[in-house]
């Protein structure tokens, strides 16, 4: 059994990236009234407490959404007004992680489905979940992605968000996102990934970036949180994506430059 828990990694940098270019993406498909689907293939628990012993063990929140959100978003941008409506719902403390920030979003006639393998983090994402009306499910999220695609509403969004423990997930995942979308050839599927200091991710990109050509690709770097930390970056690798991104990937772009200044 895989023992990443995000818990202590949750409002770090990389989550900032990947949640603010998330819910951009999904207050502008929420634009078109017409249902959409959303499914995630790695979701944790949905709902984390930035004041616990946890998050404090590793700092990463505190280097990272704790710092930035005032500054970086205003109360208008899509991240931050989902945010306020979780810690308004859930104290001061929470974070939504991604599924909790979907149902933000959500409105009648709109599919959410998500995966969790860990059996403790998918039992806290049922309980994140309760009311929404999304579907859980204890399975492998890239074997339910594949069967699930193309999805009833066909217009949508796929979130590929593992941990990496294991380094075939860049060969399997180079290979699973062509597939995925030659069977939903309309879906937004967006795929995150680390950027560590041993360069691992760059086959898979290089190899993303061949095959599927049309795809934006966005990355920001920042410094590692401690000392001796592999992660130096983020990135997102977006197949069919929405109109007008492209400015918001340069203005994190900006905010992102800065910090390593």
């Amino acid at each position: 059994m895989l023992s990443y828990q995000h818990i202590y990694h949750a409002g770090n940098l990389a989550d900032v990236q990947k949640h603010a270019l998330l819910c951009w993406m999904l207050e502008y498909l929420c634009r078109k009234d017409k249902p959409l689907s959303y499914f995630e293939s790695h979701a944790g628990r949905g709902l984390y407490d930035l004041g616990s012993e946890e998050a404090h063990k590793t700092g990463e929140a505190a280097k990272g959404v704790q710092v930035v959100l005032d500054d970086w978003f205003e109360v208008t941008h899509p991240y931050r007004h989902a945010l306020e409506a979780i810690k308004e719902k859930h104290g001061v403390e929470a974070y939504g992680g991604s599924p909790v920030l979907a149902t933000q979003f959500k409105r009648k006639g709109d599919s959410l489905m998500m995966c969790e393998l860990h059996p403790q983090e998918c039992e806290a994402l049922r309980v994140a979940m309760r009311g929404s009306g999304a579907r859980i499910l204890k399975q492998d999220g890239l074997e339910v992605a594949q069967s699930f695609a193309p999805p009833t509403p066909r217009r949508g969004l796929m979130l590929i968000d593992p941990s990496y423990e294991v380094k075939s997930d860049y060969d399997t995942l180079a290979n699973a996102l062509p597939q995925l979308h030659r069977k939903w050839n309309v879906g937004v599927i967006a795929l995150w990934y680390p950027i560590l200091k041993s360069g691992i991710q760059a086959s898979m990109v290089g190899q993303l970036k061949t095959v599927l050509p049309d795809a934006l690709c966005h990355e920001v770097r920042f410094p590692p949180v401690r000392e001796g930390h592999q992660m130096i970056g983020s990135g997102m690798f977006i197949v069919n994506p929405p109109f007008g991104i492209k400015a918001e990937m340069k203005r994190l772009n900006g905010l992102y430059d800065a910090l390593n200044a």
